[in-house]
Formats: C-alpha cells, structure tokens, sequence
C-alpha cells in the first residue's frame, strides 16, 4: 500500500510540477506512464555522471527548456547505471541518449548530441 502511495503521489507531483527545466525528475515508470496517459510532452534523458557528453547535454537542455515554448516538456532522467531494466525497454544502449515523446507516441530519439540547435530540434518534436 505504501508503495502504490508514493507512485500516485509521485505521479501526482509530476503533472503539477513547476517548469521542467528546474531539475530533471527520476525516471519511474508509474510517473511515466502516467505522463503518456495525459497526453504531456516527455523528454527521456538516459544520463551517468561520469559520462562528459551527459554532462555537456545538461546545460544545454536545461538551458532550451528555460524558453518558453518547452516549459511544457517534463523530463525525466534514467540512470544508466542503476536503471538496466529501463534502458531494455527503451531498447538503449548507451547513456547521453535523449528520447522525445507527444502523449504515448515516440517522436524523437538521439545519442550522443551535444547541439544546441539539433537538440532544439528534438525537443520541438515533443510539443
């Protein structure tokens, strides 16, 4: 019961939430899920700490998701590491990926990317 408690609330608190580009969420697949339900614009980012690509990708995607046509986006991050089972069904294999999602239907994928301009791109799929 607690747990089916902490995945309403969690996904409660996505939907309500403030503008995505405060801090990534962690990725649940009850948040998710419930995300795609809504019809809600969803960014993936499969992330490691130790990855310099993930870690050149955050500023640049916080920093798009601060204007004003992307601060529907949520973004949820999944650890590469200790989120295996997440990256098998996103069928992922490498961190830095970032998978953009309108409602349930994918719409946009990438890995590696560190454009500005193409991860716009992306993220304008999403909306």
């Amino acid at each position: 019961m607690k747990t089916l408690f902490k995945s309403l609330l969690l996904a409660t608190s996505i939907l309500v939430s403030g503008p995505a580009f405060a801090d990534p969420t962690a990725f649940t697949q009850a948040g998710f899920d419930s995300l795609q339900k809504a019809g809600k614009s969803i960014l993936v980012e499969v992330h490691a700490p130790w990855c310099p690509t993930c870690r050149a990708q955050a500023p640049i995607v916080n920093e798009l998701l601060k204007k004003k046509e992307f601060q529907s986006i949520t973004v949820l991050r999944v650890d590469f590491d200790g989120q295996k089972d997440v990256l098998k069904t996103f069928n992922v294999s490498k961190q830095s990926t970032l998978i953009a999602f309108k409602g349930s239907k994918e719409v946009a994928r990438s890995t590696g990317d560190t454009s500005p301009k193409s991860i716009e791109k992306l993220l304008k799929k999403a909306i």
